[in-house]
């Protein structure tokens, strides 16, 4: 059995060197760039003052986590009886060729916190300038936690009232 996997994983190896030609291969065939390795990335609104990736980069991060900061409902992971502690939302997104946010997707503890994030993350506002790798607009990945502390206390009714009316509009 050890064999067959050996045997399986170095198939596996030479298949995939195998396929290497000398001919160049097109520019980025996914149309897709990693954030982290991209030559010009997304401009954000606010963000244009900035010339150099690092830059860049930062103020588009600090944009989005004040954007979080402001409009994450985190009563919502109080009124859905988690236990105290630590929450964790992943969120991935893509910011296509126009500078839009596309392809949304959460994960998190429950449900209604994944809904959530998806909502703020719709609020993010179109990019002045799209990803560009190779001289060509790209589509750029993008993925951050949303994490927080949920402490249980007492929600009042007003409080609860408030809740159910927003899990109604989504």
């Amino acid at each position: 059995m050890k064999y067959s996997v050996a045997l399986f994983a170095l198939i596996f190896y030479v298949q995939a060197f195998a396929q290497h030609s000398n001919e160049e291969t097109p520019i980025n065939e996914s149309k897709e760039a990693s954030f982290e390795v991209i030559e010009h990335v997304p401009v954000y609104k606010g963000c244009k003052k900035f010339s150099d990736n690092i830059s860049l980069k930062k103020c588009m991060n600090e944009k989005i986590v004040s954007l979080i900061r402001k409009n994450y409902n985190i009563s919502i992971a109080q009124s859905l009886g988690l236990p105290e502690g630590i929450v964790r939302v992943n969120v991935v997104f893509k910011i296509n060729t126009k500078g839009d946010i596309v392809d949304i997707r959460s994960r998190a503890p429950h449900p209604e916190l994944e809904k959530e994030a998806i909502r703020v993350i719709g609020l993010i506002p179109k990019f002045e300038n799209p990803g560009i790798q190779r001289g060509k607009p790209v589509i750029v990945p993008y993925s951050l936690p949303i994490v927080f502390k949920v402490e249980n206390k007492k929600l009042s009714k007003k409080e609860l009232r408030k809740l159910k009316r927003r899990a109604k509009k989504s």
